[in-house]
């Protein structure tokens, strides 16, 4: 997956297709997709503002807030890492061997990997005084 997914475009993906599930049992792609197919499509349709080449968005865990992403995905190798950077700076390990038909739209049922470890250390909070007040500092 990891190769089909990062390694199988140049600049991005504008839609992943029924390609990815090549090789699954025939009644699960049937049960995810209504039996219907499609290929993915990559992002080769862009024009950039100045007339450049398009480039591929890299996104770290210091330029994800800058990019205004609603969800981050990190494929492990016990599972895939669902993060919404605006919250967290880790998030769930999903099991690979999730049922991908279960119901997803609340993440405490999620089915987790037994190992979930942050991506970068929590923040230290640093307590500051002045005279009459006291508040906290996070800091990373």
């Amino acid at each position: 997956m990891a190769r089909h997914l990062v390694d199988g475009t140049s600049i991005g993906w504008d839609e992943l297709g029924t390609d990815l599930l090549d090789g699954a049992p025939s009644e699960l792609v049937t049960a995810l997709t209504d039996g219907d197919q499609w290929p993915s499509t990559t992002l080769d349709h862009l024009v950039t503002p100045d007339g450049s080449p398009p480039v591929r968005m890299n996104v770290t865990e210091r330029t994800a807030s800058d990019q205004d992403l609603d969800w981050g995905y990190i494929l492990r190798p016990n599972g895939i890492e669902v993060i919404n950077p605006r919250y967290a700076a880790a998030g769930p390990i999903v099991s690979w061997d999730a049922d991908p038909r279960g119901d997803f739209t609340n993440p405490a049922n999620w089915p987790l990997a037994a190992e979930r470890r942050p991506l970068t250390s929590p923040p230290t909070v640093r307590r500051t005084t002045t005279a009459g007040s006291s508040h906290a500092v996070a800091r990373r």
